[in-house]
């Protein structure tokens, strides 16, 4: 009986061992996740997609000197929509002080095409086709904005739909 009961305490042991593992793994996954690659603040960002929607083709070399705004976003995506009203107004004002581009996420083509036209963006939009590595632009959700300093670095990452009086204060020119 001792040694059956021994047995059980230690079975109970190692399960609490196997949970507390678990949980941590867990913890760290999410962490992994929530502050990946582009999307850590404090880090270079990660490099833009390829595929041009709106040129110029905006890259990270193009966009230091000043602070820069990436706004992912798709069709389907109401707040997406809700907040696309006043990006192009938005980026007219910027000038030179800072930048904005907008990168189409995992999205069908013509329906982005059709998105860009309804909002009349004449900004650099890029796009990244399905399958792209969401965790490498911090990307979890859309809409999602990336601030970068002029040195190119993650400087905030804002999550869902932002007026363009928001985002002009994150880029420091509102």
């Amino acid at each position: 009986m001792l040694g059956g009961e021994g047995t059980l305490t230690m079975s109970r042991r190692n399960l609490a061992y196997a949970i507390a593992a678990v949980a941590a793994a867990g913890a760290l996954a999410t962490l992994v996740l929530l502050d990946s690659g582009g999307g850590a603040t404090g880090r270079p960002a990660a490099p833009l997609p390829r595929e041009v929607l709106v040129p110029p083709r905006a890259t990270l070399a193009t966009l230091r000197g000043r602070p820069a705004a990436i706004n992912f976003w798709a069709s389907w995506c109401e707040p997406c929509r809700e907040e696309a009203a006043g990006f192009e107004r938005l980026a007219r004002r910027l000038h030179a002080r800072a930048s904005l581009v907008g990168v189409d996420w995992e999205d069908d083509r013509g329906a982005a095409l059709g998105f860009i036209h309804r909002f009349g963006w004449t900004f650099p939009v890029l796009r990244a086709p399905r399958g792209s590595d969401g965790g490498r632009y911090g990307v979890i959700g859309l809409p999602t904005t990336l601030v970068l300093d002029p040195a190119g670095r993650v400087a905030a990452i804002l999550r869902g739909p932002q007026s363009a009086a928001d985002l002009a204060r994150a880029l420091g020119v509102g």
